[in-house]
């Protein structure tokens, strides 16, 4: 049961919202006005004096928070102010810059990490423990930060000209602007914010227009640091705000990186605007993942993975397990497994320690819901479970969705059904013979994030993660598509936009290279043998 369900009346500007005891502690356990409009504005002060935007509660409905916005003009001096910050901050040492990252890793890892863990399950709608995890992996990447800041090197280079030494050198980049997405609205920031200011850049955020507060409470925490240690609060700005604070990052000549995650049509446009302007983009767009299993595959292993990778965060993870093609030998006895399952998901309130399944984040996520099983049903697709919103009291009010298992009559993965990512739980399954069969089926969609293959079997691993394998960015074997270590790098091919982030060496994408090459000898030859007398 929901903690005094209650939806906001607003009579004016500075009423007192009728929040839930639920949402009131978690805001004011992290200094979030829970009567005023919450500036949403950050260079170094705290502002906002654009559009008011509301954060809804995908739980319960209420209105937890009125933030104000960027002004275009407003939206420039933050550019002007972190461009100047940039310049402050390229000159401090780089394990300088990495002693303040773990100063940020520590008041993440305090009390904070719960709090701000569940103000991520308040207004995104995941479940406690997605939510702590997410600021976990904010404070790992920070970690992995804090080590990389002493180990951002370079390469010495052989010259075949006498007397001369060739350097290939690391040097800060600029600004980097991050445009986030919703359903990971703290971690995704954490993972360029960590890695960028190792490299000496400054940061402009410009999260999801509907989830502002948590961009707010972290942009909180890591300005405290900043300032404490004499650092202009400017070196990691924030503009909320809604498509046209994304399109000023995205056209705004002062920013030479832009991290974008979202849509691929969205990415398509973000990265032609970037792009025409000679800027640099990592895209982080459509995931569309399948998961294989062999004949051979342990089931107790898969099932459960399966399970989790499809109906975790009720579907909203770039890497949600979508596709299930399974071995006609398996299929049958794979799918009563995972029904049963599926049979002991309870939706509850997210923030309650044993709930499996929470909302939809928003009433736009109800719509893809909807119009996907329309379409399943229009083309005959055997549903075998869920299909429905949830709609007795008090799932009634909040986004409330049946984690959805469909088999559809066609297996061409060129049909909309398979090709077109939906973000909600439905999981669409089809039955293969050959694993070459199987394979090409999960190369021939436009996405190419994550892929999973269930087996024991050498050969099959070997064909799966070699060049006739699969083609996306993360290919895992006995692994479930979802979830992934902040120690390798993130990302996906084709559609998915080809962009790094976190680790492996994904570093190297936030820093500007110069390949320096210094005559110390009394002689100045050409490369090549090139001979040119003057």
């Amino acid at each position: 049961m929901f903690l005094n369900r209650a939806v906001c009346g607003l009579r004016g500007v500075h009423s007192t919202r009728g929040l839930s005891s639920r949402a009131s502690t978690i805001l004011s356990s992290l200094d979030i006005s829970t009567t005023d409009e919450v500036p949403g504005v950050y260079d170094g002060q705290w502002g906002g004096s654009g559009e008011v935007i509301t954060s809804i509660c995908p739980t319960t409905g209420e209105i937890l928070a009125r933030v104000k916005t960027a002004s275009p003009h407003e939206l420039s001096e933050v550019l002007g102010r972190t461009r100047e910050a940039y310049t402050v901050f390229r000159d401090v040492p780089a394990p300088r810059r990495g002693e303040i990252i773990r100063q940020i890793r520590e008041a993440l890892a305090a009390k904070v990490r719960l709090h701000l863990g569940a103000l991520v399950s308040l207004e995104m709608g995941k479940i406690k423990t997605e939510g702590v995890g997410e600021v976990q992996e904010f404070i790992d990447i920070c970690d992995y930060a804090v080590g990389l800041s002493r180990m951002m090197n370079g390469r010495i280079v052989a010259s075949e000209r006498p007397g001369h030494s060739i350097f290939e050198v690391p040097n800060p980049l600029g600004v980097v602007g991050v445009i986030s997405a919703f359903n990971f609205p703290v971690a995704v920031y954490g993972w360029n914010l960590a890695l960028s200011m190792a490299a000496g850049n400054a940061t402009v955020w410009k999260p999801s227009h509907t989830t502002p507060l948590c961009s707010i409470a972290v942009t909180n925490i890591v300005s405290r640091v900043l300032e404490s240690n004499g650092i202009p609060g400017a070196v990691a700005g924030l503009v909320t705000g809604g498509r046209d604070a994304g399109s000023a990052i995205a056209e705004s000549r002062d920013i030479e990186l832009v991290s974008f995650t979202g849509s691929e049509h969205v990415g398509k446009i973000v990265g032609k605007t970037v792009m025409s302007r000679f800027g640099k983009t990592i895209l982080e767009l459509g995931g569309n993942n399948a998961s294989i299993v062999m004949p051979d595959a342990d089931l107790s292993l898969a099932v459960p993975s399966v399970f989790f990778g499809a109906v975790g965060t009720a579907g909203q993870r770039c890497t949600t397990t979508r596709r299930l093609y399974l071995h006609r030998d398996i299929a049958p006895e794979f799918l009563e497994r995972l029904q049963t399952l599926y049979a002991t998901v309870k939706p509850a309130d997210p923030l309650a320690d044993n709930t499996l399944l929470g909302p939809l984040h928003s009433h736009a996520g109800l719509k893809t819901y909807n119009d996907t099983i329309e379409h399943l049903r229009s083309i005959d697709a055997e549903i075998l479970t869920g299909g429905d919103r949830y709609t007795e009291a008090p799932l009634d009010a909040g986004n409330f969705v049946q984690p959805t298992i469909a088999i559809p009559k066609s297996v061409d993965p060129t049909d909309h059904i398979w090709k077109k990512e939906a973000f909600a739980p439905i999981l669409n399954v089809a039955i293969f013979d050959k694993l070459e069969q199987a394979i090409q089926w999960n190369n021939a969609v436009p996405q190419g994030l994550s892929s999973s293959l269930w087996t024991r079997n050498m050969q099959n691993l070997g064909k799966w993660i070699g060049p006739s394998g699969s083609d996306t960015g993360i290919v895992n074997v006995n692994v479930g598509t979802s979830g992934a270590e902040i120690g390798a790098a993130f990302g996906g091919n084709k559609s998915t936009g080809w962009g790094r982030e976190s680790g492996g060496d994904a570093w190297k994408q936030y820093v500007r290279w110069s390949t320096c090459t210094i005559n110390f000898s009394n002689n100045a030859p050409l490369a090549q043998g090139v001979n040119f007398p003057a």
